[in-house]
């Protein structure tokens, strides 16, 4: 496979389940901080899960943001390298049912895996808090996450250039989701129940599911 890049970076997660939209706020937020070299390419990876896997199988150098249970107090940041980066047997990278290391196991499958590979992940709060946003302590860990993201880029000689205040840019996904959008227009607690519809629960009750 043709190299379509020289250094992906991806952020994985679902930004209306809790936590594990950190990978996208975090892609998000190093690409409203700096402009990098051509050869790299930021992405909102989301929840495609097997679907990214041309573009990770064609990037040289890939490097991936994602909740990741770690066992650490919530907001707690961690950097895997290379081999340190699970791909296969029952270890999850993250918490999602099809995470990027199913994506990796398949790259290795292909002979198709990436020359450098970094994951910098934090320490979810909650994976229950349906259509809430980043809780306050995984928030404070995204400005350590895209520092070290872009200290990584640099490693790999694509220095980020810090945008001027108030530079516009295009962003990566619909600005309907970005999160200052997202927090401004979401229901409260107590207008969306954040662990299921108690109404569907109660029929769910009636009818003798369970």
């Amino acid at each position: 496979m043709e190299p379509r890049c020289e250094a992906l970076v991806l952020g994985i997660g679902n930004v209306l389940w809790a936590d594990e939209g950190f990978g996208v706020r975090a892609v998000e937020a190093l690409h409203a901080a700096f402009t990098f070299p051509a050869g790299v390419e930021l992405q909102d990876g989301g929840t495609l899960g097997l679907n990214l896997y041309d573009a990770v199988a064609s990037a040289r150098r890939v490097l991936v943001f994602d909740a990741i249970d770690f066992g650490l107090p919530s907001g707690g940041v961690k950097v895997l390298r290379d081999a340190d980066v699970p791909a296969w047997g029952r270890t999850k990278l993250s918490p999602h049912q099809t995470g990027f290391n199913d994506v990796l196991a398949l790259a290795y499958l292909n002979g198709h895996v990436p020359e450098r590979l970094v994951a910098i992940g934090v320490q979810p709060a909650s994976l229950s808090d349906f259509g809430g946003s980043l809780s306050e302590s995984v928030r404070k860990g995204v400005p350590e996450a895209v520092a070290l993201a872009a200290r990584e880029l640099a490693g790999w000689g694509f220095p980020g250039v810090p945008r001027p205040a108030g530079a516009h840019f295009e962003p990566l996904h619909a600005p309907s989701i970005a999160l200052d959008a997202y927090e401004a227009g979401r229901p409260s607690e107590a207008e969306a129940c954040r662990i299921g519809d108690p109404r569907v629960l109660a029929r769910a009750m009636t009818s003798g599911c369970r």
